[in-house]
């Protein structure tokens, strides 16, 4: 079974940290982006990493507080969220794409991903 979950998310505080988890079950992950989306507002993608973990991105939104890694043993990509706002309160999604492709221009494209996990929930609120 093709499966992707995410898993990290909670209640932070601003200015704290969270690290989310994205692990594939039934396949190999190549490029994932992670996308989120907030109450009311459309899914944005915030970050991409490609398979080798050389090629990464992110929006303008996250740049400098958050951070992407994967551990390719463990079929595992990781979102470090550091310097955390309440404006970053949203669901979380990762999405995999079986492609070789690079984080270019169409990183954040959503139809470019065919696997999607079912989300998490990170909430930032003192």
């Amino acid at each position: 079974q093709l499966q992707l979950v995410e898993s990290g998310g909670g209640l932070v505080q601003p200015g704290g940290s969270l690290r989310l988890s994205c692990v594939a079950s039934g396949f190999t992950l190549n490029r994932i982006g992670w996308f989120r989306q907030a109450p009311g507002k459309e899914r944005e993608g915030i970050s991409c990493i490609s398979s080798s973990g050389g090629s990464t991105k992110f929006a303008e939104a996250v740049k400098g507080r958050f951070t992407i890694s994967r551990d390719n043993a463990k079929n595992t990509v990781y979102l470090q969220m550091n310097s955390l706002k309440p404006e970053d309160t949203a669901i979380y999604y990762c999405a995999a794409d079986r492609s070789g492709k690079i984080c270019g221009v169409s990183a954040f494209r959503q139809n470019e991903y065919e696997y999607w996990g079912q989300g998490t929930l990170v909430t930032v609120s003192s």
